[in-house]
């Protein structure tokens, strides 16, 4: 249930990314903490920073602060301060080396493409790209890390609250409506103590003052989604940035908060940016919102989002879970609309399943070679797009070589998976009429003009095929990827032509995985 409600979230952020007027795109950080060169861009509202210790997680989310001056706040975040340097005169032996350490930011700013770069020499200095006067934009931005919440440091400085003069307040439904969805308590009142800077959250649940409690008697998990509602309900437009998100956090209450946090990102323009390591938080946003980070010997680099699917394989040796693997978007749209048919039909649900997609049909042998060394291949079905027939026997030698017969399947059509959606659309536009939700008459003119604007297009035939498609489905205002998943559930259902023998061989392979469990 809550991945179709994560799914339709996803969805509403996709359309309105290019509405955002302030949206950090990329960062780009250079000779810093074991950091050599490191690109990054940010392509969904929300995203998720994954990686093992040490792989530099913190570090991007701390470089990311530093790119804006928070308009009316106590404080800005600067490098000189995120990132502080041990220096010891005449003792370069345990002094902090750095040699053209730099940050570099990229934005959309009052809806204009701009760019900062942060370097350092003697002292940290800004230069703008080139733009004569430029200047650092102005947002707000929040940054927490939530496991510091619970640190003896901060409790000691909350506990002096009680030794001098303070201020109490009732914080709003408003601020406390995130939390409330969240956690399974239900407060009358939140209340704030504060003195010179410090805070502490009171809790009351029924309102006669004997259930009411302060934020030592709280859970971490409770403490810390308290403090993220109240502390972040009230932005718009503003950069939102927690470490280890996860901190004290049982695994539904992850999903939860990750669900909350995308909604108010819909609502209130927030680009949000979170690190982890819970493979919860990952599965909370799509793949394009995932960042995976490695640390090899002199540098951090960055793992591409698609290869998720192996990741998961190799590093949970997930031998339990089939594995699916595509070439691109569409043709995983494509595979969840046929396993929208075909998993009831054969009792596999979305839990034993998990879809993945790579570049290109190229990197399909390696890929056979890498999960071969690990005796993965079992676990593992490849679906290619139909021009990469040619292919078939090349990926079963390769597999061979490992002892493991892998049967490649591949997709409706001689080419790519829009050119067949097209045709298929194209010739009974009634029947997907009614599937989608429009009228038959519109939904034909719609498909009518699309083929007269391409009718004297010199492009390849691929090419002209994806630019029908894709604005055909920008007129309809649906994603790509929901219409294709309609009609491929919807021709499986029918089981005519093409589509008729790809099911068959499809749920032949699906239950060779399950006889092999």
């Amino acid at each position: 249930m809550l991945l179709k409600v994560f799914e339709q979230i996803w969805d509403q952020l996709r359309a309105k990314r290019n509405q955002y007027s302030e949206f950090l795109e990329e960062i780009r950080i250079k000779n810093i903490r074991g950091i050599k060169d490191l690109a990054i861009e940010f392509n969904f509202p929300v995203t998720v920073i994954a990686g093992p210790n040490a792989s530099g997680k913190s570090t991007v989310l701390f470089a990311c602060a530093c790119g804006y001056i928070a308009p009316g706040w106590h404080y800005a975040y600067y490098p000189s301060i995120l990132f502080p340097n041990l220096k010891i005169k005449g003792n370069n032996i345990i002094s902090d080396i750095e040699h053209g350490t730099s940050f570099e930011y990229y934005y959309k700013h009052k809806g204009n493409k701009t760019g900062m770069k942060w370097g350092k020499r003697k002292a940290w200095s800004k230069t703008f790209m080139g733009q004569k006067g430029g200047e650092q934009p102005r947002r707000q931005v929040y940054f927490r890390t939530l496991a510091n919440l619970t640190s003896p440091s901060e409790v000691r400085s909350v506990l002096q609250i009680a030794r001098a003069g303070f201020t109490t307040s009732v914080l709003t439904s408003d601020l406390i409506a995130f939390a409330q969805r969240i956690l399974p308590i239900k407060y009358s009142q939140i209340q704030s103590v504060k003195n010179k800077g410090r805070e502490l959250l009171i809790a009351d649940i029924d309102g006669t003052g004997q259930t009411h409690y302060s934020e030592f008697h709280m859970s971490a998990g409770e403490r810390a989604i308290l403090r993220i509602s109240k502390e972040i309900s009230g932005l718009t437009d503003a950069l939102i940035l927690i470490d280890e998100i996860e901190a004290g956090m049982h695994p539904y209450t992850q999903q939860l908060l990750m669900l909350e946090l995308q909604r108010m990102a819909l609502r209130n323009n927030l680009q949000i940016i979170v690190t982890t390591h819970s493979p919860v938080i990952l599965e909370s946003v799509p793949l394009e919102a995932r960042v995976f980070l490695e640390r090899i010997d002199d540098n951090v680099i960055l793992k591409p989002a698609y290869k998720y699917i192996f990741q998961k394989a190799l590093y949970e040796q997930s031998l339990e879970k089939l594995s699916i693997l595509c070439e691109d978007e569409m043709g995983e749209a494509f595979l969840f609309g046929v396993l929208d048919y075909l998993g009831p039909k054969i009792g596999l649900t979305p839990n034993d399943v998990t879809v993945g997609r790579d570049t290109g049909k190229d990197q399909f042998a390696n890929h056979i070679e890498t999960l071969g060394k690990f005796k993965l291949l079992d676990s593992f079905i490849f679906v290619l797009d139909g021009d990469a027939r040619d292919l078939e026997q090349k990926l079963i030698a390769r597999a061979e070589n490992f002892g493991s017969a892998i049967h490649p399947l591949f997709m409706p059509g001689k080419d790519i998976p829009e050119t067949w959606v097209w045709e298929i659309i194209s010739n009974d536009p009634k029947k997907y009429a009614e599937e989608i939700g429009i009228d038959a008459k519109e939904f034909t003119t719609m498909i009518h003009l699309q083929n007269q604007l391409y009718n004297n297009a010199s492009d390849k035939s691929t090419n002209i095929s994806k630019n029908k498609f894709y604005s055909f489905c920008e007129q309809l205002k649906r994603s790509n990827s929901d219409v294709m998943r309609k009609v491929a559930r919807r021709e499986a259902e029918t089981g005519n032509g093409d589509i008729k023998v790809f099911c068959s061989f499809f749920e032949n392979e699906l239950i060779r995985w399950q006889s092999r469990k």
